[in-house]
């Protein structure tokens, strides 16, 4: 059995799992410290109808903890990113007490406690003699084994470690260990909802520190020796290539020196390489710098910084694959989303290259001697998707997009990973068709990043052809016999939506939005949106209209009404099954784009367009009203095309595009001149 499927039994995607019990309607945090209250205002964030108990030992920190929810749903209001009824029902329901006895009725309960295995022993005797035998008992520690934890219980199979990384309400990741006592009912449960709240849950084998905190804490305790040859601020400044802010920085915000010589000290029981640095016990703050400000490194500091930083980093992403403590695919994520690095360790070794590789592993083991080395060939820890995840059902592949960090948005390497999965089962007999949809539940996917586009600006070719490029999966689709679904399980966007629409037959959540945006940004959907819709659905070409030139979204119950959704559905569970449903009625049935020209309604552009209350360019709207209508007057699918991908070259040359684009790079509202 592999490593991924011995982790992920289940599924890869957390909601393709059916759940054993439904959302819990009580819950406890125990432990009102540092991530208690955090862990609990997600909760509340998440089911702002359950009622929460929050629980310590004394009053004080729960008074704390009253006042920091009570601070940051103000906060989230005042950003207007939370309605205000939204705010008064996660502030309301939550007990502060001291009272175990109140939890008795509670379905999910999170230890949050001090990293203790005494103290989280005695909790977890307590908590499993007020609650119900079906009562799930999770503990949030970063580095202590299940085994250990849960050892004295008389009903680990209820149990798992649930790792959240600060903050806690807003960090994606959590990762959700597997181990040998616990049941396969409950880490499917906890996955699911993990995923169905809003996290991105990775699972992980129960060896010491897991995955994630198995490389901080080594990146931090390795910076720490490093200051025999640098300064923390010359560290942090060289980490700054990797990553957002340095390790000392990170110290400094988490007060973390303690937490890497507990956590080193644990992984001692894997070597003596692992201990902890005697410095970080003897400074309480470190003097470092703001990340991104100037500080002078000498070229001979920066390569025995970069190689030893590099080294460690690359050292524990090969133990944790070689091990199977976890797979490529989250190592590389959760680096990411939990850590900060700018690029996962498996992006930064292929970047690199084998032969560079091997020269810092080769210099590492020399300065570092005992820590882990690669145990297979190089190319074998590329072998991996890095934003999708597949997964079999019923015959189909199951094509998840996973970039929840980016509400899903696409890139050139993502679409091609969806290419290549399309490629190799095409041909496969056992394998009926495909689905294709969004990790979580807000997006399908909310767009597609701008990539190399802004070098292209004012180049008519380079641009058409940068469309022409980004085309390549919607022009596999079309040609294909098996049959594609899009399963809308939320937001449908931009170069998200293209894709979509090129599926072969589409299904959604009843709360899904359908839009494109470009025009917004000074451009338009170069990539067959204003073409494909008017040929799929043209009793729907006034509503495209809208979408189109003046970026009005469109709700799933419309996009039913005019045929674009087959089906409506409530939950993500009948998503998929109506996904599935359509792949089975298109077995040997699959249509293709209709070729032909097509007559639509006349488009109205007012003297000063809107989006909303954005003003648009008038001469962008011009351009994509144009595109659109040499597209429906072109008898051939393939030519119409072209007039999309050379609409876009065109309206690339505009100072509309050039103001959008900009803008957005700056994170500012456009201001069109014309």
């Amino acid at each position: 059995m592999s490593n991924e499927t011995n982790l992920y039994r289940s599924a890869f995607n957390p909601l393709l799992i059916k759940p054993a019990r439904p959302l819990p309607d009580e819950v406890a945090v125990i432990g009102a410290g540092t991530i208690g209250p955090d862990i609990a205002y997600y909760l509340k964030s998440a089911m702002p109808g359950c009622r929460l108990y929050l629980l310590d030992v004394v009053d004080e920190p729960l008074k704390q903890a009253e006042q920091r929810i009570r601070g940051y749903t103000q906060k989230a209001l005042d950003r207007k990113k939370m309605k205000p009824e939204k705010a008064a029902a996660v502030r309301e329901n939550i007990v502060y007490t001291t009272d175990y006895q109140q939890i008795k009725n509670c379905k999910l309960v999170i230890e949050a406690a001090t990293e203790d295995i005494p103290l989280k022993q005695k909790i977890f005797g307590m908590v499993e003699k007020i609650v119900s035998d079906e009562t799930i008992i999770t503990s949030n520690t970063s580095s202590i084994p299940a085994d250990r934890i849960f050892a004295r219980m008389d009903n680990p199979e209820r149990t798992s470690i649930t790792h959240f990384f600060a903050p806690a309400w807003r960090s994606l990741p959590v990762e959700v260990i597997s181990w040998e006592r616990g049941s396969r009912e409950v880490l499917d449960y906890l996955f699911w909802f993990f995923a169905q709240t809003g996290k991105a849950p990775i699972i992980t084998d129960n060896a010491i520190c897991f995955v994630l905190d198995r490389v901080f804490d080594n990146w931090c305790n390795e910076s720490a020796y490093l200051l025999q040859s640098a300064t923390a601020r010359q560290i942090d400044k060289v980490a700054e290539e990797f990553v957002f802010a340095g390790p000392f920085f990170v110290l400094n915000m988490a007060n973390g020196n303690p937490i890497i010589i507990e956590t080193n000290s644990l992984q001692m029981e894997e070597g003596d390489h692992y201990k902890p640095a005697s410095v970080l016990g003897s400074v309480d703050r470190w003097l470092t710098h703001r990340p991104g400000s100037p500080v002078e490194v000498s070229d001979g500091i920066k390569s025995t910084v970069r190689d030893r930083l590099l080294g460690i980093l690359f050292s524990q992403s090969f133990d944790i694959i070689d091990r199977g403590i976890g797979t490529p695919e989250d190592l590389n994520f959760g680096c990411q989303v939990a850590l900060g690095f700018k690029k996962g360790p498996l992006d930064l070794m292929r970047d690199l290259r084998e032969a560079e590789v091997s020269r810092i592993m080769q210099k590492f083991q020399l300065e570092r001697p005992g820590f882990p080395q690669p145990q297979k060939p190089f190319v074998s820890y590329q072998d991996f998707n890095r934003f999708i995840l597949v997964d079999d059902y019923q015959s189909a592949k199951i094509i998840t997009i996973r970039r929840p960090q980016a509400m899903n948005a696409l890139n050139d390497e993502l679409t091609d990973e969806i290419l290549a999965v399309l490629t190799r089962y095409e041909n496969d007999p056992a394998v009926k068709g495909f689905i294709i949809t969004g990790y979580g539940t807000a997006a399908f996917s909310a767009g597609a990043d701008i990539g190399k586009f802004p070098s292209m600006l004012g180049d008519p070719q380079a641009s058409a052809q940068y469309a022409r490029d980004c085309a390549k999966v919607q022009v596999f689709m079309d040609r294909m016999q098996k049959p594609v679904v899009a399963a809308l399980n939320g937001l449908a966007m931009g170069g998200g939506l293209e894709v979509a629409i090129r599926c072969h037959s589409m299904v959604a959540m009843q709360n899904a939005i359908l839009q494109f945006p470009e025009i917004t940004l000074g451009i338009l959907p170069g990539i067959g949106g204003c073409v494909v819709p008017y040929r799929k659905w043209p009793e729907g070409a006034a509503l495209f209209h809208d979408m189109i030139c003046f970026g009005k979204p469109l709700k799933a119950q419309q996009a039913a009404e005019i045929g674009m959704i087959a089906s409506l559905v409530d939950n993500h569970q009948d998503l998929i099954r109506a996904a599935m449903d359509e792949v089975n009625k298109l077995q040997g049935n699959v249509r293709g784009i209709p070729q032909g020209k097509v007559d639509i309604p006349e488009i109205n552009i007012p003297e000063e367009p809107k989006a909303g209350h954005q003003l648009l360019s008038r001469e962008a709207v011009n351009i994509t009203a144009q595109t659109i209508q040499k597209g429906v007057a072109t008898e051939d699918l393939a030519e119409a095309l072209e007039v999309g991908y050379r609409g876009f070259g065109e309206i690339a040359c505009s100072d509309a595009a050039q103001e959008g684009i900009s803008a957005f790079l700056e994170r500012r509202r456009p201001e069109f001149k014309k």
